[in-house]
Order: structure tokens, then C-alpha cells, then sequence
């Protein structure tokens, strides 16, 4: 046993890192905080400093994950535990004294991984990993023993991700159908012996209860629940009486594909977004669908009008132009007020999802979205859009789904239309340890504004 003792105020503080267990590979699920990366890197540098000449491999699905987030917590660890260690960007590798390497590699070019020989594999973010590509790397692992690396050597693949929305091929390779060489680590976001008091149960007066139980506690989702909309109440939130107030600003959130085009018009009151009207066409232009939009809101040129949805960069995109024929599609028919708020780029989907899920049903098991009853096509996602196996995004339909059922193809593109406007006004709240400490509202940071500490993730 190597104990390795690291001292860090935001996570956990002694590391006992076995190196002679029969450990194949590893999932390590945990909740905000849980030191998953802070942890995953350790254990990848005790391999590459215990065994010289080993070859191992840190793989991810995003570069700027590998990039910004996993290489960063590496070199973080050497330089504080004192280190040797070259790395050279050209192949995006770690070389150490002993001759051990550490390559970190783009998982979703894996066609290129297949002529390696490897003595560990780390998958950051394993339930973006697909199948395939986990069984691919298992039979990578098949670097040539070297004698001094003792009979006591196994070879490792180990992951972590954060929890996911739906039960996938982690659990049913982690969880249901373990092998005996398969170990599922679940790390709960309380096991961080440096969260100060009263941390968690601000999280829980933040967050749903099944957020805060997926995310927080790092619990399983139900098996039957695969919609990507939680905890919907349509008895309550679907509503034939909702009508346009006159002296609130209207709000047009957009989504601009082309077939089908989704924009909703909805306001915000008293911390609620009330959709009231849906405008979803196929075959369209942003030229015809915004003078729809002009007709609707004949009776409204009065009032302020703020334009939002899928992020456009610096309006020199397609979208872009999109949004600027829109608004000035309105002030030709008449608007006076009307504005672009636009972030700079979209939210990751599952991000966008949680804040959504959050305005759904919040905590206290409150409702702040609500819905007219003729938004037919967002009704229609919420009551089927469903989420992909083992991951947070929704399961878009294939082509031939759309073949054999023509209103599949309205799946995903209105809760986008209608998302975007929730994670503008009310994001999800990320609150770090030390954002906790010094805000005394405890109201976090929105993750999105890139507020936050990346090892609370």
C-alpha cells in the first residue's frame, strides 16, 4: 500500500491508493464535491511512479475536459507533491524519469487508440464513453509485464463520472451484472470530511429532491423514470386560463431550426415563466415565422420585448442573422422596444436540463413553470421526450422513427426553445465551499458564468 498524504481544503485529505488489489476497472460515482478528478488523477500518477516504463492513457470525450480540467489536476498533483515530470505538448504526454508515460488522448477518436499497449486506462466522464468504446479500450490493456513490476501487478482501467439521469451500461456492468474484477465506488458529496456546517443542507433547500438525491448523494435513479422532464405535475401546470398581462415585458425564447422552428412567447412573474404561446413551423423561414409572431402580439406593440434562445457566438452566424431579422421584423410591424439577449454559447445540454427539471419542480416540491394548454408541442415533450441510456441528454428520434411517426420529428426542439429562457433567468445554482462561506445568501454561482471550482464538479 503507497499512502499518499495531500493536504487540500476542498477535498478529501489522505488518499490510501492500494496498488496490489484486482482491480480491472472502476466507476467512481459521486456527488458535487466528491473529489472524482482530485482522486481518478492520484491514483493514475501512483501507477506511473510505482511501476517504471508503465504506459498509461487518460481519456475523455471533449478536449477541453481533457484539456482544462483532467491534464490541469495532473500537473496540479506533481508540482505539489514534488515531482519530476516533462510534459510535452506536441503528443499531449506526461513523461517521468522512470520512463513511464501518461498520454492523454480524445476518446472519441478512438479508431486511433487501437494500436496502443497499455498498462492502465482513466475514462474522465464515463457515461459520455460509449459501449463500444469501453470494451475497445479493455483490450488495450495489454502492455508487456516488465519483470521488477512484481507478480502483484494488475492491470487497471478506472473511471468516474458525475451521476446521470438514467441507468445505462455503467450500471449494468458496475451495479447489476458486476464481474468479480468490477468494483463501482460511490462517493456521496458528504464524504468531503472539509465541507464546512451547514453546506448540505443548504444544497438540499437549493436543489429538488431528486436532484439533490442524484447529484448530491450520488443515489441511482429510478428504472422507470426515462423522461427527460422530472416531476412534471400537469394537473396543475397545464392551464387553459393563462392570458398575456399587459403591463409585464413579453419574452420570445427561439429555437431556429429550420424543420420544425420552435419559439415560445412566455413572461415572468414572481419568480414563474408562464409559456403562453408556441409558435411551431415546418418547412419555414425566420422572416415568415417572426411576422406570425408580429400578429399574435398585434395588441402589443406597447410593451418591451426581449429576444433569447440558441446562442448565436458574436452575431456573425447563421443565427446571428437569424435574430437580427427578427427584431427587425418586429419594429417594421410596429414594436418600439424590442432587444437581443443572447449569451455568448449555449449551456451543456444536461446543464440546461437540470435547470429546467429545477423550475419543474423545485425544492419544497414548488412549481414555477406553467404552460397554456395550447403549447401542444411542449406538452407533447414533456409527456414524451426521453433520456438517452446512462447519460443526461434527451434521446433525440432517429430518421426512420420519423419515417413511421411523423411527430417525432417535434421531439427535443420545443424543450430547447423553451429551456433556453429558464437557464437565462434562473440557472442552477452551484454553490462551492467557498462560495458558501462568503455569501450569506447562499444563493451559489451560476455554473454557466464559469464561476466556480472545477474539482467541485
Amino acid at each position: 500500500m503507497l499512502l499518499i498524504y495531500y493536504q487540500h481544503k476542498k477535498s478529501f485529505g489522505r488518499y490510501p491508493i492500494t496498488t496490489t488489489e484486482t482491480w480491472l476497472s472502476i466507476n467512481d460515482r459521486g456527488g458535487f464535491g466528491s473529489g472524482k478528478t482530485f482522486c481518478g488523477s492520484l491514483l493514475g500518477i501512483t501507477l506511473a511512479l510505482k511501476y517504471a516504463g508503465i504506459k498509461g492513457l487518460v481519456g475523455a470525450q471533449t478536449l477541453p475536459l481533457l484539456r482544462d480540467t483532467t491534464l490541469a489536476t495532473y500537473i496540479e498533483h506533481l508540482d505539489k507533491l514534488g515531482c519530476l515530470y516533462t510534459y510535452l505538448k506536441s503528443e499531449n504526454k506526461l513523461v517521468f524519469p522512470n520512463k513511464s508515460e501518461i498520454l492523454f488522448r480524445f476518446l472519441e477518436e478512438d479508431s486511433k487508440l487501437k494500436s496502443l499497449n497499455l498498462g492502465f486506462i482513466e475514462i474522465e466522464e464515463m457515461s459520455d464513453t460509449p459501449e463500444s468504446t469501453f470494451r475497445m479500450l479493455l483490450s488495450r490493456l495489454r502492455q508487456e509485464k516488465k519483470p521488477e513490476w512484481g507478480k502483484d501487478f494488475k492491470y487497471r482501467l478506472f473511471g468516474h463520472t458525475n451521476p446521470q439521469q438514467s441507468l445505462g451500461w455503467i450500471y449494468e456492468y458496475f451495479k447489476k451484472n458486476p464481474q468479480p474484477n468490477y468494483r463501482r465506488i460511490i462517493a456521496p458529496t458528504a464524504q468531503n470530511i472539509y465541507l464546512p456546517a451547514g453546506y448540505l443542507q443548504s444544497l438540499k433547500e437549493v436543489y429538488s429532491d431528486e436532484y439533490y438525491r442524484i447529484n448530491v448523494l450520488g443515489e441511482d435513479c429510478s428504472e422507470t423514470d426515462t423522461l427527460v422532464t422530472k416531476g412534471f405535475n400537469k394537473e396543475v401546470q397545464v392551464r387553459s386560463d393563462l392570458k398575456l398581462d399587459k403591463s409585464l415585458p413579453i419574452h420570445i425564447t427561439c429555437d431556429f431550426n429550420v424543420d420544425p422552428m420552435c419559439w415560445y412567447i412566455a413572461q415572468i412573474k414572481d419568480g414563474n415563466i408562464y409559456y403562453l404561446y408556441e409558435v411551431v413551423r415546418e418547412n419555414t423561414t425566420t422572416d415568415a415565422t417572426a411576422q406570425d409572431v408580429a400578429e399574435l402580439l398585434y395588441d402589443c406593440k406597447h410593451l418591451p420585448i426581449e429576444i433569447n434562445g440558441d446562442a448565436s457566438g458574436d452575431f456573425r452566424t447563421t443565427k446571428g442573422v437569424d435574430y437580427v431579422y427578427l427584431r427587425n421584423n418586429l419594429e417594421r410591424n410596429g414594436f418600439k422596444n424590442v432587444s437581443l439577449k443572447v449569451t455568448h454559447k449555449n449551456p451543456p445540454i444536461e446543464y440546461r436540463i437540470s435547470c429546467w427539471n429545477n423550475m419543474i419542480k423545485g425544492a419544497g416540491d414548488t412549481h414555477h413553470i406553467f404552460i397554456h394548454e395550447q403549447c401542444k408541442y411542449l406538452i407533447y415533450n414533456i409527456e414524451n421526450l426521453e433520456v438517452q441510456a446512462g447519460t443526461s441528454k434527451p434521446k433525440l428520434p432517429t430518421a426512420s422513427r420519423i419515417k413511421s411517426d411523423s411527430k417525432a420529428k417535434f421531439l427535443g426542439h420545443p424543450i430547447d426553445a423553451a429551456s433556453y429562457l429558464v437557464c437565462l433567468y434562473f440557472p442552477v445554482k452551484r454553490m462551492t465551499v467557498d462560495n458558501f462561506k462568503e455569501q450569506s445568501n447562499n444563493m451559489g454561482v451560476d455554473i454557466f458564468g464559469g464561476k466556480y471550482d472545477k474539482r467541485l464538479i
